[in-house]
C-alpha cells in the first residue's frame, strides 16, 4: 500500500445511506432466494416428477440441466451488465426465469420439463451474479460484509428449508407448485429491483459481445462440470469418456486465453488475471467453496454409514454446519469495517476450517457425537468467513468497469470448486471401499455408486459386506476430511502471499491503484 494512501480514522460511511442501500437488498434478496431454492426445492420432488411424467431416464438432468446453464451464463451476465447496466440485465433475468417457470409447471414430459429446466438456468445464471454485482456498485467494500451477511443468512435458509420444502409440497400438493410460487416472487422482486437499482447510474455505452470467447468458456464449463457430475458414477475416473471431457475443457481454456487476448471487448478482460490480489483470491475462494461442498457432500453420509443415523436424523445433524457457516459470515460483516484489511481475517477463516477439518479426520466412531459437532462448527465458521472474506478482498480490487465481469468469473469459479469438491468426497469414499472390499476378499457384487446414497444402500448388504463397510467408509471419510483440511492450508498459504490492501471507503475510488501498490 502507498504512502499516499489515507490512513482511516473512523469506519467511512458508504456513498449510499442505509436506507436507499436497503431498499436495493430487498430485491436482491428476493434473488438470492429463488437462485438458492431453484437448486434444492426440486431434489426431493425428482420421484414424484417421474411418477407423473412416466419418465425414469435421465432424471438427474431436472437439476443437472438447471446447475450448467445458469453456471455458463453467470459470467456473460456479468460482463453484459457492465456495459447495459445491472437493473436492465436483472429485469431480462428475472423475466427468462419467471417464463420458464411457467413452462417447467405445465411440462407434460420428462424432456419438456428438462429443456424448461435449461431455460431457467438462462435467467438463473444472472440472479446471483447480478445480485452480487449490484450490492459493490452501491455499498463501499469496506461495508460490505453487512450486507453479504444478510444474502448469505437468505442462501443458506433456503438452503436448508429447500429439500424440505420440496418433499411437503410434493407429498402434499404437486410438484408443479413448485414452480409456480416462483411467479408472484420473481413478480416482487422484479417490481422491487426495478424500483431499487434506479439510484445506480445508467449505462449505455457501446457494447462489443466476445462471442466466441462466451462459446469457448461455456465449452470449458460444461466440459468440467459433466466430467465431474458423472465421474465414478456413470463413466470410471480413467475412462476414455471422462479423458475426453477432461481434455475438450483444458483446450477450450487454452483457446479461450488466446481469444481472449486478442478481442476487441473481452468476455474475461485479461487485465483481470494480471491483478495478482485478484488471482489469488478467486483460487482461495474456489478452495472455499469445494470445502464447503465437500462437507456438505460427506457430513450426511458420514453420520448415515458410520454413526448410523437415518437420512432425517442425518439432515438435522449437518444443521449446525450450515448455520455455522452464517455465523462466520456475520464475523466479517462486523470486524471487516473495524479492521480495514482482509488478510488477517482469511487467515483466521483458513486456520479455523483447517483444524475442525482435521478433527474430523482423526475422529472414530468411539469419539462422542459432540465432539463431531464442535468440529464441523468449527470448521463452518472458519469457512463462513473465507467465503464472504474472498468476495470482498476481490471486488475490493476490482476497477468498476470490470465489476460484473469480476464477480462473474468468481462466481463461476465458485461453482466449479463446489463441483469438485463433491466429485472428491464421492470418489474417495468410494475408492476406499472398494480398497477395502478387495483386501476383505469378499466375493458379492456391489453397486458401489450406492455408497452416495447412504443408509438405504445398507439394507441391501450381507452382515459380512456391513462389517467391511463400516472399516471402509471410516478410512474414506478419514481421506476426505484430510483433503479438506489440506485444501484450506493450501488457500491459506494463497492469501497469505496476496497483497495485505485496505478495503476501499467508497465505491467511486479507484480500485486499479490499490492493486498496484
Amino acid at each position: 500500500m502507498s504512502s499516499s494512501a489515507p490512513a482511516a480514522q473512523a469506519i467511512p460511511t458508504p456513498v449510499h445511506d442505509h436506507r436507499a442501500i436497503m431498499r436495493v437488498i430487498g430485491g436482491i434478496v428476493l434473488c438470492i432466494l429463488l437462485a438458492a431454492l431453484d437448486q434444492t426445492v426440486v431434489i426431493p420432488a425428482v420421484p414424484a416428477i417421474a411418477n407423473d411424467l412416466n419418465g425414469f431416464g435421465h432424471l438427474s438432468w431436472i437439476v443437472t440441466a438447471y446447475l450448467i446453464v445458469s453456471t455458463v451464463t453467470t459470467p456473460l451476465y456479468g460482463k453484459l451488465s457492465d456495459s447495459f447496466g445491472r437493473r436492465r440485465l436483472l429485469m431480462v433475468a428475472i423475466t427468462l426465469f419467471i417464463g420458464a417457470s411457467v413452462a417447467c409447471a405445465l411440462a407434460q414430459t420428462l424432456g419438456q420439463l428438462i429443456l424448461f429446466r435449461a431455460l431457467q438456468g438462462v435467467g438463473g445464471g444472472g440472479l446471483m451474479s447480478l445480485a452480487q454485482a449490484a450490492i459493490a456498485d452501491v455499498v463501499a467494500p469496506r461495508q460490505r460484509g453487512r450486507y453479504q451477511g444478510y444474502l448469505a443468512t437468505v442462501w443458506a435458509v433456503a438452503s436448508i428449508a429447500g429439500p424440505l420444502v420440496g418433499g411437503w409440497v410434493s407429498d402434499y400438493m404437486s410438484w408443479r407448485w413448485l414452480f409456480w410460487v416462483n411467479v408472484p416472487l420473481g413478480l416482487l422482486a422484479m417490481a422491487m429491483c426495478h424500483r431499487g437499482l434506479a439510484m445506480l447510474a445508467p449505462r449505455g455505452g457501446p457494447a462489443r459481445v466476445d462471442w466466441l470467447g462466451a462459446l469457448l468458456l461455456a465449452v470449458a464449463i460444461v466440459a468440467f462440470l459433466l466430467a465431474m457430475s458423472w465421474g465414478g458414477d456413470v463413466y470410471d475416473w480413467l475412462s476414455p469418456e471422462l479423458a475426453a471431457l477432461l481434455l475438450a475443457a483444458a483446450v477450450a481454456v487454452a483457446l479461450l486465453a488466446w481469444q481472449e487476448r486478442r478481442a476487441a471487448d473481452p468476455m474475461l478482460p485479461p487485465r483481470l488475471f494480471a491483478n495478482r490480489a485478484y488471482v489469488m483470491g478467486v483460487a482461495a475462494s474456489a478452495l472455499s467453496a469445494l470445502n464447503i461442498f465437500l462437507c456438505i457432500f460427506a457430513l450426511p453420509l458420514h453420520f448415515q454409514l458410520v454413526r448410523g443415523a437415518d437420512a432425517s436424523t442425518s439432515g438435522l445433524l449437518v444443521m449446525p454446519f450450515l448455520l455455522a457457516t452464517v455465523a462466520g459470515n456475520f464475523i466479517v460483516a462486523w470486524v471487516a469495517p473495524r479492521v480495514g484489511r482482509m488478510r488477517g481475517i482469511l487467515t483466521a477463516g483458513y486456520v479455523a476450517g483447517a483444524l475442525g477439518l482435521i478433527v474430523l479426520a482423526l475422529v472414530t466412531p468411539a469419539v462422542p457425537l459432540a465432539v463431531v459437532l464442535m468440529a464441523m462448527t468449527l470448521a463452518g465458521v472458519g469457512l463462513g468467513i473465507t467465503m464472504v472474506a474472498t468476495l470482498m478482498s476481490v471486488q475490493n480490487v476490482l476497477e468498476r468497469r470490470d465489476t460484473g465481469a469480476g464477480t462473474g468469473a468468481l462466481l463461476v469459479l465458485r461453482s466449479l470448486g463446489s463441483a469438485l469438491g463433491g466429485a472428491l468426497a464421492g470418489t474417495l469414499l468410494t475408492l476406499e471401499f472398494r480398497h477395502a472390499l478387495a483386501a476383505s476378499g469378499v466375493k458379492q457384487a456391489l453397486d458401489l455408486g450406492a455408497l452416495r446414497h447412504g443408509s438405504e444402500a445398507l439394507a441391501q448388504l450381507s452382515p459380512a459386506v456391513r462389517h467391511v463397510l463400516a472399516d471402509g467408509v471410516e478410512s474414506g471419510f478419514h481421506l476426505i476430511f484430510a483433503a479438506g483440511a489440506a485444501a484450506s492450508v493450501l488457500a491459506l498459504l494463497v492469501v497469505r502471499s496476496m497483497p495485505d490492501l485496505e478495503l476501499r471507503s467508497s465505491v467511486t475510488e479507484h480500485a486499479a491503484t490499490l492493486a498496484m501498490d
